[in-house]
This record gives C-alpha cells, sequence and structure tokens, in this order.
C-alpha cells in the first residue's frame, strides 16, 4: 500500500550528525587538554558480531577532512558502517569523513557506527589516532588511561542476534536449520518524504522509537524505500538524498537489528511516467506507486542497495512493492510476462525492469540475502507466481503477498484457491496486512488463516495516520495502538 498522499503529520528531519557540537574536553593523566579524544562503544555483541561506534572529540585546530584510525586487538573486521568511509587493511581501521561532514570545528565532535564480525574474543582497540596525531595522549607523550569500551546507553529490547534467513523448500530457516517466521509491521516514510521534500523518515527512529516496536513481539520491520532519493536524483533535495539518504537507512537497520529486528528493505516508489489505468500520479519522477520497476534506474538501485547489505545478510530484500502491470494489460498472461520479463509491457510507456532483471541485479553483488518478490494486483494476485517464478541462483526466495478489506482477494475461499498451492511450494510472507475500518475484524481473519498454514505477515504501518486512511496501527509512536492496531498488537503478544 501506499501512504496518503498528504499526511497530516509534521514533517521530521533526518539524522543528524554533531559536527559542531561543543563539549568540555577531557584531561589527560598530567591535567593537560589533549589533541583529540575518542569514546568506544559496543552495543549488542552477539556470538560472530556487534555494533560498535565511535564518538570523536577535536581539541585541536579546526579541520576540513579528517581521517581516523585504530588497530583491532582481535579478529573483528568491519563489515559495513555510516557516517563514516569505513575500510579496513589487516587489522587497521580507517573512518575517514564522507563528502557532507568533513568540517570538524576545534572542540567539535563526530559520531559514526559499524557493524563488525569476530570470532573469539572481542577486545577493544587502545589506540586510536585522528589525521595522524595520537588521541586521548598528554601533548608530551604518554596516553591517558584507558577506560575501556562502554556500554550501550539504554539495554535493546531484545538482545538475541538476528537471525539470518534462508529458504529451505517451502519454508524460512536460520543458520541451524530451525524453522522462523516474519511477525511484524511496516514503517513507512523513507519512501514519500524525501522526494516531497520534508526529511527522510516520517516521525521518530530513534532506538527508543524502534524498542516500542519490539515491545509488540515484532521480529520484522519492512522499510520502504525511494530508489531516487537512494541514487541521489538531481529533484530530490540533496539534504535527503545519496548520502545522506543511505546513512540514515543504515543507521536504522542497524538500530533495529540491535533490538533483535530483522530489517526488510523495500523498493516503494520508482521512477517512470504512467499515466494509464489506475495511475497514481502523471509525474515522471518517483512521487508515487508506479506499476512495475523502471529498467532505467531500478536494477541499480538494487545493485547499490544489495551492495550496501551483502555483508549483512540478515538483511531482507523486497523486491518491488506493489506490482500492477494488470490494469496496464488486456490479459493476465501478459502481466504475468511483464512481471518477470519486464521490456516493452502492453500499456506502460516506459521500459520495465522484470522481477528477473531485479533479481540479477541483486544476485551480481554477490549477495546472498532473502529476496521476496510480490505478485501482480498490487501483490494481491499470485494465480501465476509459480509458473513464472525468477529464477534465482542462490535458491533464496520467496513470495509476497498483500491483504486488505478492499482487496479482490479477501476470503478465505480466495486464500484456499490462489494462495495454498503457492504456500505449499515457496516460502510465504504477507508484507501488508490491513483494513480500512479501524477494527480488526479482517487482519483477524487473515492471520488465523496465515497461522493455519505456517506464513509470515507484517501490519501496514507503524505511522501516527487515521486508521481509515492509512490505515495505521498507532496513535503515538510510544506504541500506542490505534483500535484496528489492537488486534495485530494483541496477536503478536499472543504468539509468544
Amino acid at each position: 500500500m501506499s501512504p496518503p498522499r498528504l499526511p497530516v503529520i509534521a514533517a521530521a528531519g533526518a539524522f543528524a550528525v554533531a559536527a559542531a557540537a561543543l563539549l568540555l574536553p577531557p584531561l589527560t593523566a598530567s591535567g593537560a587538554v589533549p589533541a583529540c579524544s575518542v569514546e568506544y562503544t559496543v552495543a549488542n555483541p552477539w556470538d560472530t558480531g556487534f555494533q560498535g561506534s565511535v564518538k570523536i572529540v577535536n581539541n585541536g585546530a579546526a579541520t576540513t577532512s579528517w581521517s581516523l584510525t585504530f588497530d583491532f586487538p582481535g579478529t573483528q573486521k568491519v563489515t559495513q558502517g555510516w557516517n563514516a568511509a569505513w575500510s579496513q587493511s589487516g587489522r587497521t581501521v580507517t573512518a575517514s569523513n564522507e563528502s557532507w561532514n568533513g568540517k570538524l570545528a576545534s572542540g567539535g565532535s563526530i559520531d559514526a557506527g559499524f557493524i563488525a564480525s569476530y570470532t573469539g574474543s572481542n577486545p577493544a582497540p587502545t589506540t586510536f589516532a585522528l589525521n595522524g596525531v595520537t588521541c586521548d595522549q598528554d601533548p608530551g607523550g604518554s596516553p591517558s588511561p584507558s577506560t575501556g569500551p562502554t556500554g550501550p546507553s539504554q539495554p535493546p529490547a531484545d538482545p538475541g542476534k538476528v537471525p539470518v534467513l534462508h529458504a529451505s523448500g517451502n519454508k524460512l530457516v536460520d543458520a541451524n536449520g530451525t524453522e522462523r517466521h516474519l511477525y511484524g509491521v511496516n514503517r513507512s516514510g523513507a519512501e514519500f518524504m524525501c522526494v516531497q521534500g520534508r526529511g527522510i523518515f516520517d516521525g521518530p527512529v530513534d532506538d527508543a522509537s524502534v524498542a516500542a516496536i519490539a515491545g509488540w513481539k515484532v521480529n520484522t520491520v519492512r522499510v520502504p524505500l525511494n530508489e531516487e532519493c537512494w541514487l541521489g536524483a538531481a529533484n530530490i533535495d540533496p539534504a535527503y538524498a545519496g548520502t545522506n539518504y543511505i546513512n540514515a537507512v543504515k543507521e536504522y537497520v542497524a538500530r533495529l537489528e540491535a533490538h533483535g529486528i530483522t530489517p526488510l528493505v523495500e523498493l516503494h516508489w520508482s521512477y517512470g511516467e504512467y499515466t494509464g489505468n489506475s495511475s497514481g500520479c502523471s509525474d515522471v519522477h518517483a512521487s508515487c506507486q508506479k506499476p512495475m520497476p523502471d529498467a532505467q534506474y531500478s536494477p541499480s538501485f538494487w545493485k547499490s542497495v544489495a551492495g550496501t547489505f551483502k555483508n549483512d545478510p540478515a538483511v531482507a530484500f523486497d523486491l518491488f512493492n506493489e506490482p500492477y502491470p494488470d490494469r496496464a494489460t488486456t490479459t493476465l498472461d501478459q502481466a504475468w510476462a511483464c512481471w518477470r520479463d519486464g521490456g516493452t509491457c502492453p500499456g506502460i510507456t516506459y521500459e520495465v525492469a522484470g522481477m528477473q532483471d531485479l533479481v540479477d541485479a541483486v544476485r551480481g553483488t554477490g549477495a546472498q540475502n532473502l529476496i521476496l518478490a510480490g505478485g501482480i494486483a498490487y501483490s494481491n494476485d499470485l494465480r501465476q507466481w509459480l509458473s513464472h517464478e525468477p529464477t534465482d541462483p542462490a535458491g533464496n526466495i520467496a513470495a509476497a503477498w498483500h491483504s486488505y478489506n478492499f482487496n479482490t482477494c479477501s476470503s478465505a475461499s480466495c486464500w484456499n484457491e490462489q494462495l495454498a498451492p503457492v504456500i505449499a511450494k515457496v516460502p510465504f510472507v504477507a508484507g501488508e496486512i490491513g483494513e480500512n475500518t479501524c477494527s480488526h475484524g479482517y487482519v483477524d481473519q487473515v492471520m488465523s488463516w496465515l497461522d493455519a498454514h505456517d506464513a509470515s505477515y507484517l501490519g501496514w504501518t507503524w505511522n501516527t495516520w487515521d486508521c481509515s486512511t492509512g490505515p495505521s496501527l498507532i496513535s503515538s509512536y510510544d506504541g500506542t495502538p490505534t483500535p484496528y492496531g489492537t488486534g495485530l498488537r494483541d496477536h503478536l503478544r499472543s504468539l509468544g
């Protein structure tokens, strides 16, 4: 589902780096002020990895570029990071400024984070250098006593590690072969705020807001994205595009994982002019739901997203929100051929990227992450999904389905006829379920049927909109449910 065209919500700001925050510098053992200081923090360590961060304080002269270096004492290896360009050679890690945060005032600070893997122990680095100058050291020589890594300011709601999921027959399993299900919510905002020039996310995405989501016993959050914002298209405000947008998404993904939640990133709004049947807008840009992904930018989007998260296989990918080539074509066979193969599709004026094109774009990066592919009719029709299933060399693909009370396939008889054969063959995820009644009678039926068929589901949406137009699960970002959201919350909590 797409968000309301003009949600009545105050615009939320993007993540900001505290590059100019003035702090009182810590003193060395002799009482002198060091040229720089670094606070190294480890949060949410698990068996083979952890989330870390560095807070760099510059006590020397202002600079227009910066580079922090340190050596890991053990086997740690940085796999991804944000607010800095991270690299590692042997044990030596380098975090250099991005193009947008190179200025570091005297007394200013920078916060940057990363995800790292390790085996055995996880000892903290002891020496850091900013632009070649050793931090936390007397100007005359000896380092200040190290206090070691600090813990998280607030323990995560679920300290368990996020499972790496893989398709096995018609089940999703973790690395130990244990069956898993995706139960959760959608977090709308990053697909529309940026293109509307109002920010990156709609509402808070800080640790407290993620803890509130986790409080519903959610294990998965679907994060809709905008391809033009991710790729930094010229029509998007640079403050909300390119590196700024990507880093904000990466930070949110890391916060979700810190709470034991699987991030499911998804292409929601895309490029391509479509003014035919059921058109959402006449704009060529990614400002509404289009019938299919576009060949011009969507494969590039997925190459970039997959390249960003390929070293974090716990992140899952949903290829395209709600395809509806059936509204443009004259037959279902044409619609499904367009869905899989793309190219020139009847009724669609731009060149289409099919699901096979997007699977190829993801796997071409080496990413092995779980992929979801929704059907036609706004992901509500899966009748020819099995016969048009994209070829996945990783064998790690699931069928996605969306269900609302106003959809065509909204009864148990339809589900038994159209969905049950798919569920019997491949993993099945209802990426969006919901209703516009401000009640939960319909989603109760959907969840009961999906539970009986051992399938997964996520409610739309964790946003404070009107429950009849969103439809919205919450009335406050502290997790207070709407009458509609109460049904999903209570059911998820009952699953244990």
